[in-house]
Formats: structure tokens, sequence, C-alpha cells
């Protein structure tokens, strides 16, 4: 996989700016939670996720409720990265 060096959310495909939509909007989620919101494919949600834990703008936990998913949501220290995804949106 390519190194993310300087890569921010707007330099991300449109699959993974979706899904950081989707987080922001509905607070952390499961992957099956983001596909049935995002209407994305399983595969796809699975790469945008992997693409936003490079760039730092994803947090994976643990979902207690059952513990064989991980619970995503934004990183709290992504308030930079929210402002970047808006203007990318926006263009």
């Amino acid at each position: 996989m390519a190194e993310s060096d300087g890569e921010t959310i707007a330099d991300l495909p449109p699959s993974a700016k979706l899904v950081y939509k989707v987080l922001e909007y509905n607070g952390p989620l499961t992957q099956k939670g983001i596909v049935e919101e995002s209407m994305l494919s399983a595969r796809t949600v699975r790469y945008a996720l992997e693409r936003l834990e490079d760039v730092g703008a994803v947090d994976e936990d643990v979902y207690f409720a059952d513990a064989r998913q991980n619970l995503y949501e934004i990183d709290d220290d992504g308030d930079q990265a929210t402002e970047q995804t808006e203007s990318a949106v926006s263009d």
C-alpha cells in the first residue's frame, strides 16, 4: 500500500468522504451500520475505512455488544480533518 504522507481527506476517493460524513452525522457505527447508512458495498466501506485510518481521521475500537465487530468513529483530534472534508465535499 502506498504511503499516505501529506495525504488529507480531500485527497481521498468519494467513497471515503461519504463514509466520513456518515460517521459525522450518525456518530460511532459498526462496519455493518456504515454499509446500511451509506448504501455502499461492504468491500467499498472496508477500503474507505482503511484509507480514513491511514490519514488519522477515523478511530477503530472494540464493539462491546459484539466483540467480533469493530466500532468506528471520527478521531477527536480530527477537527482539522472535518474542515478539510467540508471544503472537499463542497468542491
